[in-house]
């Protein structure tokens, strides 16, 4: 039986997470993951270079813990999510500044929107990451697309990403580009740490 997602969801909030300690050593590892070879994300000198006090990690290493954060809220029984139907839609994260070793982070995760289109019902779910200390660091938006789950409307499973409003796309303000970042499911990424920039950026 079809379970229409529960939209009374939209706007709730989940507490802050437990501190995350961002680690030199976790910042390599993710790069090596996704195949990125930047040494600021490697070598403390190189990133001191561009003016951050430490190797400062992928634009896509909040995935990390705000997956983790936001599961607080997708696997609620209530919400009536059916994860064998889902794919992901989208993932994007806009930066007030990249996230540096030594961090020690926190996530905030609101239900940010739930739709339907072309017979997929779709959620959005936004992550506030923020330091223990209260400073803002990005904010990570997932879509995740339920296949064929909303009612009243025929399901047509093809363009479920499409439905999302696009996939991986990148927008907003740019640093430089990070060439080979999280390719795939996330797409290709535009860095955050390769040019310094005080204003908020986009990856998409």
């Amino acid at each position: 039986m079809q379970v229409t997602l529960d939209r009374s969801f939209i706007g709730r909030s989940s507490p802050p997470t437990p501190p995350y300690d961002v680690g030199r050593e976790k910042i390599r590892e993710f790069a090596d993951a996704v195949g990125d070879p930047n040494p600021i994300y490697r070598e403390r000198e190189s990133a001191e270079k561009l003016g951050y006090p430490d190797v400062i990690a992928p634009p896509t290493f909040p995935v990390v813990i705000s997956s983790r954060a936001g599961a607080q809220v997708i696997f609620d029984p209530a919400l009536g999510l059916d994860y064998s139907r889902v794919v992901h839609g989208e993932q994007r994260f806009v930066y007030s500044r990249p996230v540096q070793a030594g961090d020690q982070l926190t996530v905030a995760v609101t239900v940010a929107d739930i739709r339907s289109a072309r017979g997929n019902d779709i959620i959005t779910v936004r992550g506030e990451v923020s330091t223990v200390h209260g400073e803002h660091v990005v904010t990570a938006y997932s879509t995740l697309v339920a296949r064929g789950t909303a009612e009243g409307e025929s399901a047509e499973t093809g363009g479920a990403a499409g439905a999302a409003g696009g996939s991986a796309e990148t927008g907003g303000a740019e640093a430089g580009t990070v060439g080979g970042a999280a390719r795939g499911a996330i797409g290709d990424t535009a860095g955050v740490g390769t040019g310094a920039s005080a204003a908020p950026a986009e990856v998409g």
